[in-house]
């Protein structure tokens, strides 16, 4: 625990928004730069509890506790090396995750959680920054060969281990670009897709091979596996919600995984023929969790007349 009066001298801060006008007008991520020593202050207020329930409620198990330490004692090496020992890629988590931790922050009882997430975005950045994030090249290869059917986060982190334990490595992926949901399905201003392909650039690096335009079972016939060790299927949950209720087989009416890769496939520099667009029209969003926000702030940026968002749960506090 560096700071012991940490959570007592500070209180929580996040980086601001860049304005609205401004947001608006590009598909770059939201966030201003945060000062370094802004987040040392921020990492100080972690208590450093005795049952740490931000590592229980963290879905990867994240020694979060430890690396706030150590970036509060400017030891940024240490505490990439602590943060990628339960996690391969921080930079998408610390961008894109809930935070479940900062629900099971201790400190949350009676005041603002510790800024866990933007904690972990800030080492993983730092690290790069740095040079720190390397090519991990096993030092003997077990001759083993494993296909990885799907390129999203699951089955990259599934292919990344399974190089750096020696085995030779496959990725196939039904889309035209590595990435699945985190390539089409998660728009620019939540996370540029240079974080992507900046963590592809080290794993190729590392051995893992990629196939896109490899669908298993359509074009790709399913007897090619056959030639591998193992399979990892991380092929996702693309299967929509669909409401059937009268009127929707009216036009104007999308599924949102039809809107939100057209978005990112323009901002890739495709064309995209017909292209779902709000540009002046009236959008009603239904559902109001990430996948809603997702399209609001598509909606926005196309330049929409206005956007109402339905959703089932009451106002959240």
């Amino acid at each position: 625990m560096g700071d012991i009066r940490g959570f007592l001298n500070h209180g929580r801060q996040l980086p601001t928004r860049r304005p609205v006008p401004v947001r608006l007008r590009d598909w770059n991520e939201v966030y201003e730069p945060f000062p370094t020593e802004v987040l040392q202050d921020q990492a100080s207020r972690c208590m450093n509890c005795g049952i740490p329930f931000c590592n229980n409620g963290c879905p990867l198990g994240n020694i979060i506790p430890d690396w706030n330490d150590l970036v509060y004692r400017d030891r940024w090496q240490d505490a990439i090396e602590r943060l990628h020992a339960t996690n391969n890629f921080p930079e998408f988590t610390g961008r894109l995750c809930p935070a479940p931790c900062e629900a099971a922050c201790v400190l949350g009882i009676n005041q603002d959680p510790v800024t866990i997430k933007q904690v972990e975005v800030t080492i993983i950045e730092r690290a790069w920054d740095e040079g720190w994030v390397a090519p991990q090249i096993p030092p003997a290869r077990t001759g083993k060969r494993v296909a990885v059917v799907g390129s999203g986060p699951a089955g990259l982190a599934a292919a990344q281990q399974l190089t750096r334990a020696g085995h030779d490595v496959v990725v196939y992926e039904r889309a035209d670009r590595i990435g699945g949901l985190l390539r089409y399905g998660i728009p620019n201003f939540k996370m540029e897709k240079r974080v992507i392909d900046r963590r592809l650039a080290q794993m190729e690096a590392e051995g893992t091979r990629f196939r896109v335009n490899a669908n298993v079972g359509v074009n790709v016939d399913p007897s090619e596996l056959d030639g591998y060790d193992a399979v990892v299927l991380a092929g996702g949950a693309t299967a929509a919600r669909d409401l059937p209720i009268p009127g929707r087989e009216l036009a104007g009416i999308h599924q949102a995984m039809e809107f939100l890769p057209q978005a990112n496939r323009v901002t890739e520099g495709d064309v995209v023929a017909d292209q779902i667009r709000a540009d002046g029209k009236h959008v009603i969003i239904i559902g109001g969790g990430d996948t809603g926000a997702d399209c609001l702030g598509t909606a926005h940026r196309h330049g929409a007349a206005s956007v109402h968002s339905f959703e089932i749960m009451p106002r959240p506090p």
